[in-house]
């Protein structure tokens, strides 16, 4: 398990670095929905990888982001739906 929760923390490092690095080179829109989502699954990782490890404050850190993560995906959502006049509920 530990082994498993090492590789999760190490990948999720590396999207959220990637995403950092693309959003920097201008080669990724920092409000675009890939940028999000890369970030997100960068957080998911990082919080199982910290809370497993007992690093609160880091893991605290990564519930946060995934949740700015989350509302930011929403609203992209929701601005979607109501362009194509789809309601969401």
């Amino acid at each position: 398990m530990s082994l498993f929760v090492n590789l999760l923390g190490w990948a999720g490092a590396a999207l959220m670095l990637y995403g950092y690095a693309m959003v920097s080179m201008s080669r990724m829109a920092g409000d675009g929905m890939p940028y999000q989502v890369i970030n997100l699954m960068g957080a998911v990782a990082l919080m199982v990888n910290t809370a497993y490890l007992a690093a609160w404050p880091s893991a605290i850190l990564n519930v946060v982001w995934g949740v700015i993560g989350l509302v930011a995906i929403g609203r992209m959502a929701g601005s979607r739906a109501s362009r194509k006049g789809v309601s969401v509920p």
